[in-house]
């Protein structure tokens, strides 16, 4: 009887073990919530979100993903890694080197060998297929990586006439989807990341002593008919 009481048991502490990183649940409504953490209580769960708690019938609920994206912990400009190869990107594109170590940043948290559920690679996660048509040999090698990344984020700044919004948006969830959208794409990830980026950006920026002119692409924010309020 004690043996079956723990088994019952088991399933409701591993649930509550706290979750490594951020979850989405997607339901039949096609509805995705973005959880912190979350327990299978019965047959309902309780979903833990950033206003507070709220329990659903598990029978609503069609899958549970993992947040593609890294959290990315705060770095200072000055001392990001891979700063050399960064700055040297940054001038070969023409590209503000602390817009690439933000975007760095939340894509993979400075780890050359993140490897992301859908199969974007190193430091600034890329696809295979972008990788191979950018010229990439070794995708993991921190100076392609960082080299065909920037390259991908200068061919998008201009395509988007260096609005940052739409530039980080198709960074994270392809041109497709900003094309059939006409704007940032209404996905709790895209935003998410948009908003991350904007704002680790701002601060690397706000960080200088002095704003010298230079030639690299300066990003422009978004008019407010082109993303979603709030980023």
């Amino acid at each position: 009887m004690r043996v079956k009481y723990l088994a019952h048991l088991l399933p409701l502490f591993l649930a509550a073990v706290p979750q490594a990183r951020a979850e989405y649940f997607v339901l039949q409504n096609s509805q995705r919530l973005h959880v912190s953490g979350y327990q299978l209580l019965g047959d309902k769960y309780r979903l833990q979100l950033n206003g507070g708690f709220v329990e659903l019938s598990a029978d609503t609920v069609v899958s549970i993903e993992p947040e593609d994206v890294f959290t990315a912990a705060p770095v200072e400009a000055a001392k990001a890694p891979f700063r050399d190869l960064i700055e040297g990107a940054a001038a070969r594109y023409g590209v503000d080197a602390d817009l690439i170590t933000s975007v760095i940043g939340a894509e993979s948290n400075f780890d050359p060998k993140a490897v992301s559920r859908r199969n974007a690679r190193g430091l600034m996660q890329l696809l295979p297929q972008t990788a191979a048509r950018l010229g990439v040999q070794h995708i993991f090698d921190p100076r392609e990586n960082i080299d065909a990344g920037t390259h991908y984020l200068r061919d998008l700044l201009v395509l988007y006439k260096n609005d940052l919004a739409l530039t980080l948006a198709a960074y994270n969830a392809g041109p497709l989807r900003v094309h059939q959208y006409g704007r940032v794409p209404p996905f709790a990830e895209t935003q998410s990341y948009v908003r991350r980026v904007r704002n680790a950006y701002a601060k690397r920026k706000s960080g200088l002593p002095d704003s010298k002119p230079s030639t690299t692409i300066a990003p422009t924010a978004s008019s407010g008919n082109t993303a979603p309020s709030g980023l």
